[in-house]
């Protein structure tokens, strides 16, 4: 078990190296100043999240929900820490992916 627990730290510690997590924690430092924003941040991530995971999710609610979000993309800011968000979550879905598959887990 041990070598188990150095092989997590030590994989850890790649993804805190990853230009993708620098991004998103730079990114996230910099939200946090704005706390109005941040606040529309999370309530457009809750609201994405919900929508994703819904199954009578239609593409009606899709573009009204991009519409009613147009303004934040506008904001730089948000842009960028959304993008960066976006960038190490699929990161970490593609390792979390590679793992499995290569441990032949069904």
């Amino acid at each position: 078990m041990r070598n188990m627990e150095d092989a997590v730290l030590g994989f850890i510690g790649a993804i805190k190296d990853s230009e993708e997590y620098r991004d998103y924690a730079r990114e996230k430092e910099r939200v946090k100043q704005f706390p109005e924003l941040k606040e529309q941040i999370d309530e457009y991530r809750r609201r994405n999240y919900v929508m994703q995971n819904s199954h009578d999710t239609v593409f009606e609610n899709i573009e009204e929900f991009e519409k009613e979000y147009a303004d934040l993309w506008e904001e730089p800011l948000a842009a960028d820490f959304l993008a960066a968000e976006l960038a190490f979550c699929r990161m970490m879905q593609k390792v979390s992916l590679r793992v499995t598959e290569s441990l032949d887990f069904e």
